[in-house]
């Protein structure tokens, strides 16, 4: 496995790779969920490149970016033993210069202003502000990212059709601890009771699961809003000391909302235990049967 760590670099390793690039970009801290997603672009391309880039753009004005966890080390350890072929670890002044960047992404709101971006006003723009760079760079054939953060691939999705990207993009379903919490490298800031609070995530949206698979099965309406206050009930229930930021079930397909229970239901859910921030998400349609 190569490291390049400036843009030269990068350029002159890019063009010694053969076949397909596979490409998985991360702000590094990487866990097994990362790496789940390094092995399967390793499997699916003859080289896969894996940056490493704590990007400063997407963290907003109440966010630390300094506090953001750096684990290099480890997180090149992990990059050779899911199979990556080069890793890219650039410096902000790699990617953004020593000036302010002229020309900026605005993107719309409607998609952007709901769930994790309704709080974090400017975070999205700086998520495709980087990863346009990174496409850029890089010259993926396929780009590989979790469906953990189902909103930033919904979002990046629609940058590489909008923009003609010539590339695809593929998910890669999130994985899970044992009993059931999504992988994290902020879990690692739980303590040990709210990191066994943190699992009744898990076990409610498996309950709205079954609940809206009995609904579809039965082809009974289930409003959408009562669905989301079970939910909350839920949680409130069995997280008491959790502060809820949302629970809502929106469209798999736009992240649009609609008025029940459909086919292509998602439920997410965001949370604060103590001063940890998690998220998750999970598919509770039916469109495959």
């Amino acid at each position: 496995m190569k490291v390049a760590k400036s843009l030269n670099e990068l350029r002159q390793m890019r063009t010694e790779l053969k076949g397909s690039v596979g490409f998985v970009p991360t702000m590094g801290a990487l866990h097994d969920g990362h790496a789940s997603i390094i092995r399967k672009s390793a499997r699916e391309n003859p080289e896969t490149i894996v940056s490493i880039f704590v990007n400063p753009s997407q963290f907003g004005a109440n966010e630390d970016f300094g506090k953001y966890p750096r684990t290099l080390e480890e997180d090149l350890k992990k990059c050779e033993e899911a199979g990556a072929s080069l890793v890219f670890i650039p410096d902000r002044l790699e990617i953004y210069g020593d000036q302010k960047p002229l020309i900026t992404f605005n993107v719309d709101k409607e998609m952007t202003s709901i769930l994790c971006g309704k709080d974090r006003p400017g975070h999205f723009e700086g998520v495709v502000q980087i990863v346009s760079i990174l496409f850029n760079l890089v010259r993926p054939d396929v780009a590989y990212f979790g469906e953990k953060d189902f909103q930033q691939l919904s979002v990046i999705r629609k940058m590489v059709s909008d923009l003609h990207f010539q590339l695809e993009v593929r998910s890669v379903p999130t994985i899970r601890e044992l009993d059931g919490l999504a992988m994290s490298s902020r879990n690692r800031f739980l303590s040990d009771d709210h990191r066994k609070l943190a699992t009744e995530i898990y076990k409610t949206m498996k309950a709205m699961r079954a609940k809206a698979d009995d609904a579809l099965f039965e082809r009974r309406a289930i409003p959408v809003e009562f669905a989301e206050d079970v939910a909350v009930k839920r949680l409130e229930e069995f997280i008491p000391d959790a502060k809820i930021d949302y629970v809502e079930i929106r469209s798999d397909d736009d992240l649009s909302k609609s008025r029940f229970l459909s086919n292509s239901s998602r439920i997410f859910i965001a949370l604060k235990l103590g001063n940890t921030r998690l998220i998750d998400n999970m598919f509770i349609g039916k469109r495959n049967g």
